[in-house]
């Protein structure tokens, strides 16, 4: 899911061009996703070419189980547990405009950054500690020339898919590496930046991003309003 930081979807009598189902998605394989829709918003001109306006999150802690809140059909509140989630943000200073050509659903898409909070990690909502979030933040850029999926993860031991692979090739990083997956999932506590680094260059700079706690991602939002 596309989000972006603290701005509010503006409404326009313009022609909405775009909907969330042109933008491509495959269960289970939400790293991917995340790839592909960094790309496309650069490539359509929702974002800046390079993607310099985008950043992708990984959520996720040391016992693989993250604690969401999510909607059901009948509007009723469920508690989702699962391994990793992903999204990316988008500076918010390009949002305004941007959203305005894609069509709103009932959740809507894009979704400003606290509304999503609000409603899918609810940060108030209590949870056990070992369902503590954490998350990593990477830098579009980076991410598109670095990231890696031979979707290893996807089989069993037996080498069957858990889930069925998108049709494309699995993707492969600049340099020639086949998968480093596993160095963008290590999230944990241990693996939290110090809080008097400096967090926006190290997401800047670094190949898999920092590691940071929600307060710590409202800081690094902030910087990017």
């Amino acid at each position: 899911m596309a989000t972006a930081a603290n701005l509010e979807l503006s409404s326009s009598t313009s022609p909405l061009l775009w909907n969330v189902t042109d933008f491509d998605h495959t269960p289970c394989y939400c790293e991917e996703n995340v790839y592909l829709l960094c790309k496309k918003l650069s490539t359509i001109g929702l974002s800046n070419k390079d993607g310099s306006d985008l950043f992708v999150v990984f959520i996720s802690n040391d016992h693989k189980q993250l604690c969401e809140l999510s909607m059901n059909a009948h509007d009723l509140c469920n508690i989702v547990l699962r391994q990793l989630h992903t999204l990316v943000l988008m500076k918010s200073q390009n949002f305004g405009e941007n959203c305005r050509r894609i069509r709103k659903a009932k959740f809507p898409f894009p979704s400003p950054l606290a509304q999503y909070v609000s409603q899918a990690i609810q940060p108030s909502f209590q949870v056990y500690p070992e369902y503590q979030r954490y998350l990593r933040v990477v830098h579009a850029p980076i991410f598109l020339c670095k990231f890696a999926s031979d979707r290893r993860h996807m089989k069993d031991s037996a080498g069957n898919w858990i889930s069925h692979p998108p049709a494309y090739e699995s993707i492969i990083a600049e340099d020639g590496t086949i998968h480093n997956l596993s160095k963008y999932i290590k999230i944990g506590a241990s693996e939290v930046t110090n809080v008097s680094d400096d967090l926006m260059h190290r997401v800047l700079s670094e190949n898999f991003g920092v590691v940071v706690t929600e307060r710590q991602l409202e800081d690094l939002v902030s910087s990017l309003t």
